[in-house]
């Protein structure tokens, strides 16, 4: 054998053991790529139902959000209406209920200050008989005397 032809083996060996080497981790590469198929493929079939029950969900929800559209819809109506309303009831009887309740209260006063000067006038009336009493009382001691 001559040194070309054990040079050739070397490299030739050389080129087997770089691929071995290089075989492994293409090995692991490619069972890494089957889990991950596999992984894939388990969670496309675990979300399609969860997706459809999402799907479902979504169309009760927005029923629901059409009916809550109607009813703030209608609450919106009525409030408009209590306001008109409202407004109508302050222009037809609100000048006159404030006529009556300032009315109402000018009769309150009087009628307090009736009761008040009718007090003072008692008080003073019992007053003047009390004096009249004790100076007709010390006129009679004197007369007496």
């Amino acid at each position: 054998m001559s040194a070309g032809e054990i040079a050739g083996l070397i490299a030739a060996g050389a080129f087997v053991l770089l691929v071995v080497l290089v075989a492994v981790p293409l090995l692991k590469l490619g069972r890494t790529l089957d889990e991950t198929t596999l992984t894939i493929r388990q969670v496309r079939e675990q979300s399609a139902p969860i997706l459809g029950q999402a799907s479902t969900t979504v169309a009760h929800v927005n029923s629901n959000l059409e009916r809550v559209d109607d009813i703030t819809g209608n609450a919106a109506n009525v409030s408009s209406n209590v306001a008109a309303l409202s407004s109508v009831v302050a222009a037809t009887l609100g000048s006159p209920l404030i006529k009556v309740a300032a009315f109402s209260y000018g009769v309150r006063t009087a009628a307090k200050k009736k009761r008040e000067g009718a007090a003072l006038a008692d008080a003073a009336r019992r007053d003047r008989e009390a004096r009249r009493a004790s100076r007709d009382a010390r006129r009679a001691a004197r007369r007496a005397a």
